[in-house]
Formats: C-alpha cells, sequence, structure tokens
C-alpha cells in the first residue's frame, strides 16, 4: 500500500485540483515506493496564494515578538519530530541517516535563532536637517513569499527560507522539489500542530515546469526565493522581471580547495574526502576541484585515494553509510558522462573509481563509485562545470598565487577551502578569493545558521540566505520623517 500524500493550503490536506499524481522512490531502492504525491498546477498555486494573502493581513499586524514566539514553538515540536523527520529524509533522498539528523538540526536552530529576530528587527534612529524633526527607518513585510526548494536539503533550506518569512510578517507558498517533497509536507503538518496560523505556511506539490512557473507568474506573490540550478534561475530571473518582482537565487559552484605545501595533511586529506563525496557530491558547496602545491602532489594523492576507498557506501538509512546514492537515474547518467568527458580531456588520468554500482545491495539504487581524476588543468570541462556527483579532479600548481588565480578562474563563487600553517597566506586568501564563504583548514561544506550564506557571480544575484542579512530579502525599508516644528520646512532647499 503507497502512502498518499496531499497538498496543504489554507490549513487544509487537498489533492491538485486536476486529480495528477507523481510517484516518490528511494533512490537506495527504488522499488520503494515512498509516496503518491499531487500533480499541482497553476489552479492550486492560486488557490495557495489566495490563502497565503488572506494569511498575511492578519500576521502583518501581530507584533514581531509574538511571532518570534510561534516559531519558538515550531523549534520545540521540531525537535519533538527529529528522528522522524531524519528518517523520512533519508528514505526519500537517499542522505545517510546521519547527516539526515544534521539537516533536520540545521532546520530546528533556523528556527530558534529567527525567533529571537522578532525582538531585533532592527531599523535605524538618525538625526535629522533641521529644527523639530526626527527620521527613522523600520522593516516592513512584503506580502506572500514564493519558495522553491531543491532535493538535497529538504528540511534546511525550506527552513532557511521560510521562517525569515515568517518572522518578517509574510505568508509563504513552498513548491518543494519533485524529487523530495515528503519531508516539507510533514514539515507543514508540523508546523500546523505547533499552532501557525493557518495560510501562513502553504505547500504545493509538482514539478518545476508546471506549479513552480505557476508560483513565479502569480500576481500575489511579492518574492521568490529559489535554490537549484543556474539554469533554472536564469529562467526565474526573466519570468520575475517582468512584473519587476524580487528575486533570491542561490545557484550552482564549482568550488575548490587549496592544499598548500605547509598543510597538515591528514587534515587536508580528511576534508577533501568528507567535502567531496558528503552526500555523494549533491551539495551546492561540494568541493569538485582540489588544488595541491606539486611538493606534496604525490603524498596528498596516494592519501586523498586511500581516504576515498574506505567511505563506506550504502543505503542512506543504514547508520554506517556516510556516502548514499545519487537522487535518480538522471544524476547517475550525467556523472557517468562527466567521466567521458574526463577520459577524453588531454592528460586527465582517472586515478579511482568511475561506474555506477550495479553488484548486490547497490543493484536497485542510483549508487556511483567515489571517483578521483589527476592530472588537472584549470581549462577542462571537468575542472569548469559543475557535476553535482561524487567526482572531484586534482589541479596541480606551483605556488601560492597560482593556487589563488586557479581557483578563481571559475563561472562560479560560492564556496572556497585552503589548508595552510602560514598565517599570512590564510589572511591573503581571505582577502584574495572570489567566493561568499572561505574556510581556512576546513572543507568546503557546511554552514552555520547565524552566518550569511551565498556566493559571488554565477551563484547568485546578491541575495543571502541565513544570519540577519536574509531578512532584507523578505521585507521593505520604510523610512519615517517626523517633522514637529509646526511650520513647512523644505527638504532639499538651501535655507536654514
Amino acid at each position: 500500500m503507497v502512502d498518499k500524500y496531499r497538498n496543504f493550503i489554507d490549513g487544509q490536506w487537498c489533492d491538485a485540483a486536476s486529480g495528477e499524481t507523481f510517484l516518490n522512490r528511494n533512490p537506495s531502492n527504488i522499488d520503494d515506493v515512498v509516496g503518491e504525491f499531487p500533480a499541482s498546477g497553476p489552479e492550486d498555486v492560486d488557490r495557495a496564494c489566495q490563502a497565503a494573502r488572506a494569511a498575511y493581513k492578519e500576521w502583518r499586524l501581530v507584533p514581531p515578538p509574538k511571532r518570534g514566539a510561534v516559531l519558538l514553538d515550531i523549534y520545540h515540536k521540531m525537535m519533538e519530530h527529529k528522528e522522524q523527520l531524519a528518517q523520512l529524509m533519508s528514505r526519500e533522498m537517499g542522505k545517510p541517516i546521519g547527516e539526515a539528523r544534521g539537516d533536520v538540526q540545521e532546520g530546528i536552530e533556523t528556527a530558534m535563532y529567527m525567533s529571537g529576530e522578532g525582538r531585533r528587527m532592527f531599523g535605524q534612529t538618525s538625526t535629522a536637517e533641521f529644527k523639530g524633526k526626527m527620521a527613522y527607518s523600520l522593516r516592513m513585510p512584503m506580502g506572500v513569499a514564493g519558495l522553491i526548494t531543491p532535493w538535497n536539503f529538504p528540511c534546511a533550506i525550506p527552513c532557511w527560507k521560510a521562517f525569515p518569512a515568517l518572522i518578517c510578517g509574510d505568508a509563504v507558498v513552498i513548491k518543494p522539489a519533485s524529487d523530495a517533497p515528503a519531508t516539507a509536507v510533514r514539515m507543514a503538518e508540523i508546523f500546523a500542530e505547533a499552532g501557525l496560523p493557518k495560510g501562513l505556511f502553504n505547500v504545493v506539490c509538482g514539478s518545476g515546469g508546471k506549479a513552480g512557473t505557476a508560483l513565479a507568474e502569480h500576481p500575489q506573490v511579492n518574492v521568490i526565493s529559489f535554490t537549484g540550478s543556474t539554469a533554472t534561475g536564469s529562467k526565474l530571473a526573466q519570468i520575475t522581471g517582468r512584473d519587476l518582482k524580487r528575486l533570491s537565487l542561490e545557484m550552482g559552484g564549482k568550488n575548490a580547495q587549496i592544499v598548500m605545501d605547509d598543510a597538515k595533511l591528514d587534515l587536508a586529506v580528511e576534508g577533501a574526502v568528507w567535502g567531496a563525496f558528503g552526500t555523494a557530491g549533491q551539495r551546492c558547496t561540494a568541493t569538485s576541484r582540489l588544488i595541491v602545491h606539486r611538493k606534496v602532489l604525490d603524498e596528498f594523492t596516494q592519501r586523498l585515494i586511500d581516504g576515498a576507498k574506505r567511505v563506506n557506501i550504502g543505503p542512506g538509512n543504514a547508520e554506517s553509510t556516510n556516502v548514499g546514492p545519487l537522487i535518480n537515474e538522471a544524476a547517475l547518467n550525467k556523472v557517468e558522462s562527466y567521466v567521458a568527458i574526463g577520459r577524453d580531456e588531454d592528460h586527465a588520468e582517472l586515478i579511482l573509481g568511475g561506474k555506477r554500482m550495479t553488484a548486490g545491495d547497490f543493484a536497485k539504487g542510483w549508487f556511483f563509485e567515489p571517483t578521483i581524476f589527476a592530472n588537472g588543468k584549470r581549462t577542462m570541462r571537468i575542472a569548469r562545470e559543475e557535476i553535482f556527483g561524487p567526482l572531484v579532479l586534482i589541479i596541480p600548481v606551483d605556488s601560492f598565487d597560482e593556487a589563488i588565480d586557479v581557483l578563481n578562474d571559475t563561472d562560479y563563487g560560492l564556496s572556497s577551502s585552503i589548508y595552510t600553517q602560514d598565517v599570512n597566506r590564510a589572511h591573503e586568501a581571505i582577502r584574495d578569493i572570489e567566493c561568499g564563504i572561505t574556510y581556512i583548514n576546513g572543507p568546503t561544506i557546511g554552514a552555520e545558521t547565524h552566518m550569511p550564506f551565498g556566493g559571488f557571480k554565477n551563484t547568485g544575484n546578491g541575495h543571502r540566505e541565513s544570519g540577519t542579512e536574509v531578512l532584507s530579502t523578505y521585507s521593505e525599508w520604510k523610512t519615517i520623517y517626523v517633522d514637529y516644528s509646526g511650520r513647512l520646512q523644505r527638504a532639499q532647499l538651501d535655507e536654514d
């Protein structure tokens, strides 16, 4: 018996207006059907947006500290259901259960952090140009936030987007990825149990082409926040640009880890294995380039091979697994195609992996071997294009300056890392690397909820997730002038 999931709109569970559905399968075992979901379209999106608009009109008048109290209730309720959410997530998208628990915990911590922002919704108070006059600014809610979220972080990223929107006074319509919708649907149920008023968090399942596009185009939606591919982000920019609608984009990466000749190699290898193969390389911050000083190249390469061979590949819900499957057949085919591309590139050398795994327990899942290419060059396609799988390229360099230059030679600028014991080099790297995130002696993956997350270049369009900076995505600034002089004082004129 297949579990049947429904949309959550205005506090009610409902099917798609068309009655159409789609199946979601466990990528560790495609015979395991996680559930049947509504294949929603414009009519369903419209219903959700109308409900969100009506709920917003009441929610915007709730004082921010009281909104924060509701988020704190959600925090406690999510803590109660943490293991359930993690198990569901691991089943529907294959993330190792340990990582899935961390994904849920990040969502939980975002609820706690944003609940506190209800008492820190700070504006600015300033002096004015005239006597008997004061000036200050306030954050104002925007209305309805449309959230289009990816499958690789089914809890954390929806929370990154929804909780800042809610604390700012907005209502939310979320379109989760069709490869991992169950977590978002279960979150809606948990939020309702925690006391979030109806209509503030609506979930509409379906494809990006139908439900996602309808959400971006809907006239009741004031801001769209999207995490996903650069190609889709570019299409959303065209759609929202026609209506001058605010758009926050968090897209691709081609992240690099530099290993200098003075690096602690055990630590650098440990970071590289985790950064390249954690979540099977399916993170926008995954390490896909290893820029290694020639003086330590041979030793680092051998240690990396040994480390990659030790990873335990298996189904997501097995406690011993630390590398799970890819999300679907298309993702598996994409990684295979890049292995073929790498084999054909001049001088590139496949030194580990390179094949899908089909024997025994892997036969019914989308598993791929941890894959390492050596003797890389910055011009190679596998050095420049986002692969989103467990494939990493080693690029040798002769100096620190060359390493920085190679790292920056990409269309993306999300995350970066350097391993060195030289404090001066570390700070030069912080200054010169063109990325939104830089780690010193740590891998490229990982984020903390109180710090801004996002990148340069084709990684995004200038907005940030998390921290206090994200509040600017979901609020408008209003400047207030209060003139209590009792007479007309004409600004922008040259008079006393």
